[in-house]
């Protein structure tokens, strides 16, 4: 058993470290040792970072598996799993698990039906049984009328000679009609053979094209061995014949009594082999019944799996549209929310200049809270600084003005349901009032031209900073129009080539893997700006279940890879590639998929390999290879070699 590091239960930055052990209740007290064993010093935290920390930053020459209270799992091999955003695209891939699953099932299901057509070549073998049924029915027929005439001959020899003379010169017209029973059957099996055949080309049309076959009859090889049999029982028949001849013949030279008692004999096997071949029929047929009862079944699943595989392709298809048409109302909420910002700042700076305008003319504004030193003005210094600066400076003056609240009780209720409009011409209205009441005061009492003058200088100074902060304010609103403007540029070029390379890199995977259950998908780690953060690649390699891209092997990463690539150079082609050892890690089977994938893009795909593997290049157009001249090592030479001048891409 492995011992607890007790230096583990000391860690102090970051806080609320325990070691998955001490926070576990277990009973009874005798599993101490396995649950210490199962646990093996790892480590419980808070967030996700301070996991993340511990596990692979806390002791840089240790690490440890540490898990976070959202379920992050960080292993020391570096494998991480669990968490919130993880249960999130889980739950995205949950549609792509279950079709993956069904396609599984389809899978099985052919296989399945593919046995039970195997098993209903058996009939092959009931034809067989019903030709030597009938063969024994005709024995059976003739044995019991020879039976019977040969009893007849007891009491007179000559006259039973006489009359298996008669039967002699009867067999060969007998033998004629037979003969054409049989071809009129023969000719009726093979019509019927060829509407099972055509019956049999419709059901396993889909097989056979899966498997490469024309016809379900080169699939299957028993039926040379069926031909082989046939004529067999055919040949024996004959023989058949011939020992009956022959034995007609020899009874005539033998006694008439064991004649009897042989042929009684004969009777009375063929009745027993027919019974059990009667016996065999019946058993052939129940078994045919049941596989084709099991066929009917297997087709009728079949269907319904296929029905409902149409059915979630189609939710798929409903719920991406679904997903398209709320990314757009985000969109347009957002345009909306930005336009009810930029009223709302405009309000701001509105209300500002009416309370610096108030403040500089020293009119007093009652107020139920606040006072008039809130109302501040900004300094034309802040004003020439950057941007930036100037819009957090107004903003602030915004903050501390929100916290001034007029007191309208004194105001006329009249004036309250005015509009903007009215608003505005009643404030000229008073304007006018006010300078006509100026003027009047000027006249009556004796200019102070030193005050005057210094009242004109503040205003001045006020029109000046009124200006640059509207400048400011303008020129922010300038730049957060622009901004807005290069990310939603940004957004839309990238989401583009995005949704290309993630409708197109399934296909291309199936392309490249040469199976129509291989997956492939990509999913944005932040759907509303998926620029920012990562992009989440993951494969189901053909019979596979889902798992992690890590897990995958050397070969199928490599195919998976290349998918990617593919899926990328579609969106915005490139004039060619440039390849360095892609084959290094595939075996024979994937080299020739991807080869032949390759090759069959080469109308709108140049691409140069470097490879070491004749499996991949001998399906090359042409050939470049950099050789050591002899005896010369230090000096190279270029050898090149035209493959499409030789069929198959092999030289000779």
């Amino acid at each position: 058993t492995k011992s607890l590091k007790e230096r583990l239960r000391n860690i102090k930055e970051p806080k609320n470290v325990k070691l998955l052990y001490d926070v576990l209740n277990y009973s009874p007290p005798d599993i101490k040792r396995v649950v210490l064993f199962a646990t093996n010093n790892a480590l419980v935290c808070d967030t996700p970072e301070d996991a993340m920390k511990v596990a692979y930053e806390i002791e840089p020459q240790n690490r440890y598996d540490a898990v976070a209270l959202d379920g992050t799992f960080y292993q020391k091999s570096g494998i991480m799993s669990g968490g919130s955003l993880d249960l999130a695209r889980k739950a995205k891939r949950w549609d792509d698990k279950q079709m993956s699953q069904l396609k599984s099932t389809k899978e099985k299901l052919t296989e399945e039906l593919r046995e039970a057509m195997k098993k209903s070549r058996k009939e092959s073998e009931l034809n067989t049984v019903e030709s030597q049924i009938r063969g024994l029915d005709t024995r059976l027929k003739y044995s019991k009328s020879d039976k019977e005439k040969t009893l007849k001959q007891i009491a007179a020899l000559d006259e039973e000679l006489r009359q298996l003379e008669n039967k002699l010169e009867l067999i060969a017209p007998k033998c004629e009609y037979i003969e054409k029973s049989m071809m009129a059957r023969d000719q009726l099996i093979q019509e019927m053979k060829g509407k099972m055949n055509r019956v049999e080309d419709d059901v396993f049309e889909d097989f056979c094209r899966q498997i490469g076959m024309q016809n379900i009859r080169q699939y299957e090889e028993r039926e040379l061995r069926s031909q082989q049999e046939r004529a067999k029982k055919r040949l024996e028949f004959d023989n058949q014949k011939n020992r009956i001849t022959n034995q007609l013949e020899f009874e005539r030279m033998k006694d008439t009594k064991n004649n009897v008692l042989r042929w009684e004999r004969a009777v009375s096997d063929d009745e027993d082999e027919l019974e059990r071949a009667k016996q065999a029929e019946q058993k052939q047929m129940s078994e045919i019944d049941k596989l084709m009862r099991e066929l009917e079944k297997l087709k009728s699943e079949r269907q319904t799996k296929k029905m409902d595989v149409d059915a979630f392709e189609e939710q798929i298809g409903k719920a991406r549209r679904e997903v398209g048409a709320i990314a757009k109302d985000i969109q347009a909420a957002q345009k909306l929310v930005n336009s009810i910002e930029n009223k709302l700042e405009m309000r701001k700076g509105e209300r500002h200049s009416i309370l610096m305008h108030c403040k500089m003319e020293d009119i007093q504004i009652p107020m139920l809270h606040g006072n008039m030193e809130d109302i501040s003005a900004q300094e034309s210094s802040t004003l020439e600084s950057s941007m930036d600066s100037s819009s957090v400076a107004a903003q602030q003056i915004y903050d501390r003005e929100a916290r001034i609240t007029i007191d309208y009780s004194q105001l006329n209720s009249s004036y309250k349901d005015f509009e903007d409009d009215e608003v505005k011409k009643y404030g000229d209205k008073l304007a006018k009032a006010i300078s006509d009441a100026s003027l009047t005061l000027q006249k009556i009492q004796a200019p102070n031209m030193k005050a005057m003058h210094k009242l004109e200088m503040a205003r001045e100074k006020l029109q000046e900073t009124n200006e640059e902060f509207e400048n400011a304010r303008r020129r922010a609103k300038q730049a957060k129009k622009n901004f807005e403007k290069v990310k939603k540029e940004r957004h839309d070029k990238f989401m583009d080539c995005f949704e290309h390379v993630s409708n197109e890199i399934d296909n291309i995977y199936k392309a490249l893997a040469k199976n129509q259950s291989a997956q492939a998908f990509l999913g944005p780690e932040n759907p509303e700006e998926p620029y920012l953060d990562g992009i989440n690649y993951n494969c189901v390699a053909p019979g596979k279940r889902f798992q992690p891209m890590s897990n995958l092997s050397g070969g199928e990463k490599t195919v998976a890879a290349l998918a990617l690539l593919f899926a990328i150079h579609s969106y915005q082609p490139a004039p060619f590639f440039v390849l360095d050892e892609i084959d290094a890690a595939l075996d024979n089977t994937n080299i020739g998929k991807v080869a032949s994938y390759i090759h069959d893009k080469t109308t709108s795909l140049q691409t140069i390999v470097i490879s070491l593997k004749e499996e991949f290049f001998s399906h090359a157009d042409a050939l470049i290879g950099i050789v050591p001249n002899a005896g010369e090592c230090l000096i190279s030479k270029v050898i090149t070699l035209d493959l499409s001048q030789y069929p198959a891409g092999n030289p000779t």
